[in-house]
């Protein structure tokens, strides 16, 4: 009988202290499955983020490509592909012409593939016009932008005047008398926009010219 208690006693504190036991390692399977949760979602944020980065550079890589194209070689869908991904493009289209920097009509000109002046324009000429820009002068802006038109393609090479002057216009200096007498010599200007324009800026050299030399001299 007292053999026959003992087994009993000791099969009941076997299962309480079993059960104990499992109670006991509730709590880490808990825990267990949270980690096991918050690993999940810590892989989910990453698969986020490579999609999202491999979207962005599958759409870099294809805006390179397009802008490797000039405008008349591009689709357009590839048009409309570039302005509407193309964020710094989309910033610079949404202001005025007339307050755009040179640096943004540079990045324009080439983002859409259409005749890049600014490319053709020195450190100094950009500098300037800023200042046309700054001032509000539109047309002698207007007027450096055809400066850099007359370059493009030129290669160094000479150009010959209809009144028989010669001159390459990639290394001849901005200056008033340069812009009336060879520059805007380049062009047929039947409607006299693009003479109005070149003496815009002939003039804003002038005048800058001259309160220069005033500086100088005080």
């Amino acid at each position: 009988m007292t053999i026959r208690g003992l087994g009993n006693i000791s099969a009941a504190y076997a299962a309480t202290k079993t059960s104990t036991i499992q109670r006991q390692t509730l709590p880490s399977t808990a825990a267990s499955y949270a980690d096991r949760v918050n690993i999940s979602d810590a892989a989910k944020a990453m698969l986020a983020d490579s999609l999202t980065t491999t979207k962005e550079r599958d759409v870099q890589n294809r805006l390179d490509a397009i802008k490797a194209k000039p405008a008349v070689e591009r689709t357009s869908e590839e048009s409309e592909f570039v302005r509407k991904n193309d964020k710094l493009l989309a910033e610079i289209l949404a202001k005025d012409e007339k307050n755009r920097t040179a640096d943004e009509v540079d990045y324009a000109q080439k983002a859409t593939g259409f005749v890049n002046t600014m490319a053709e324009l020195t450190p100094g000429e950009k500098a300037l016009y800023d200042e046309l820009i700054a001032q509000g002068n539109w047309e002698a802006a207007k007027g450096l932008n055809l400066v850099g038109m007359s370059r493009i393609g030129m290669g160094g090479q000479q150009v010959t005047l209809p009144n028989g002057r010669v001159f390459d216009p990639t290394t001849t200096e901005v200056t008033a008398d340069n812009i009336r007498n060879l520059f805007k010599q380049m062009f047929v200007d039947d409607t006299g926009r693009i003479g109005r324009q070149f003496e815009a800026l002939a003039s804003y050299l002038e005048r800058r010219e001259t309160a220069d030399k005033a500086t100088a001299s005080a």
